[in-house]
């Protein structure tokens, strides 16, 4: 019988890898996928959906305040506009009570008109300019000059939400891509190695964790989602992804944080790894793209993949960039 620990590469020799990550033909003499190398490769492409998926946070929330941008923008412009119809108005009937009636010859025309700069080319070459309230006039321009600034802002608002939406569509096209080469290439095993290759770095779950204060509600939260499965974008009340479950917690305690864990990062205290404590935020790899909640014992609850859900593993489990106490 072969040996399960046959490499994967002697499967995939002579094809592209970056272009064939888990898309191998089967064939009934190939050899069995070495479950080690699957596990690697797996990890991997978990890793790349998930660092897709916080970008995809991260321009989610860049977007919503983009949005509120753009609201307030308009309502600036509107406002704007508003004025300098008013100001239009007055200056108008200025020019009818000085010259006492509608009939204003060459002076009424370009004040009726509508046009702008026409009114105001123009207006400044007549001598009567100063009796028809230089002051007025005034306010008009710098009114035209305000709104045309909202509009700049405005359409320069509006280029940045559209190239934002198409960057969060590129961003899930990246995710669902990378999962589905990974679900690809656990289908390739034997349903005992997928099993085994499931079940690694699993931990007894504690069934007590020492925290106390506003700590011991988000710990609570995230210790009762054990289990939960992990999905991309999440943030319960069943499925969360890493930075859903620790926004989610936080939030039971009182404490409002982004749904970024690179944002979450730059929240709250920052604690050296030798004072950590129950309900500690834990942040890993450089960018950072994920996070865990610290539980005391050298472990940590987080929402890690979707092979393993939200589980509880060793604080040392992946590559540790730092933590923050929030609140």
């Amino acid at each position: 019988m072969t040996s399960p620990r046959v490499r994967l590469a002697s499967v995939v020799s002579g094809l592209a890898v970056a272009a064939t990550l888990g898309l191998v033909p089967s064939s009934p003499a190939q050899a069995e996928p070495d479950i080690d190398d699957v596990q690697s490769r797996v990890d991997r492409l978990y890793h790349e959906a998930e660092q897709a998926s916080e970008r995809f946070n991260d321009a989610r929330i860049e977007l919503a305040d983009l949005r509120k941008d753009l609201t307030s923008l308009r309502a600036d412009e509107k406002r704007a506009e508003d004025s300098l119809d008013t100001l239009r108005t007055q200056a108008r009937r200025a020019v009818l009570r000085q010259y006492g009636g509608p009939d204003l010859g060459v002076l009424g025309e370009v004040v009726s008109a509508g046009s702008t700069d026409d009114l105001l080319d123009d207006v400044s070459t007549m001598a009567s300019f100063q009796e028809v309230q230089q002051g007025m006039f005034d306010d008009y321009s710098n009114g035209l000059e305000a709104l045309d600034i909202r509009r700049d802002a405005t359409e320069k608002r509006i280029g940045q939400v559209a190239e934002l939406e198409e960057q969060l569509a590129d961003e899930k096209e990246t995710i669902d891509d990378n999962l589905a080469d990974a679900k690809a290439l656990l289908d390739r095993l034997k349903e005992e190695e997928r099993r085994k290759l499931l079940s690694r770095g699993s931990t007894r779950v504690p069934s007590d964790v020492p925290a106390s204060g506003r700590a011991a509600a988000a710990v609570e939260y995230a210790m009762a989602q054990v289990g939960d499965a992990y999905v991309f974008g999440a943030a319960g009340p069943s499925a969360f992804d890493c930075s859903g479950l620790t926004m989610m917690a936080w939030a039971q305690a009182g404490v409002g944080l982004p749904h970024s864990s690179s944002m979450q990062y730059g929240t709250g205290t920052r604690v050296a790894a030798s004072d950590l404590q129950p309900g500690d935020l834990v942040f890993y790899y450089s960018p950072i793209s994920h996070v865990g909640m610290y539980i005391g014992n050298g472990m940590i609850v987080h929402a890690a993949n979707p092979s393993s859900g939200v589980r509880v593993a060793p604080l040392n489990s992946m590559p540790y960039v730092g933590a923050v106490r929030p609140g």
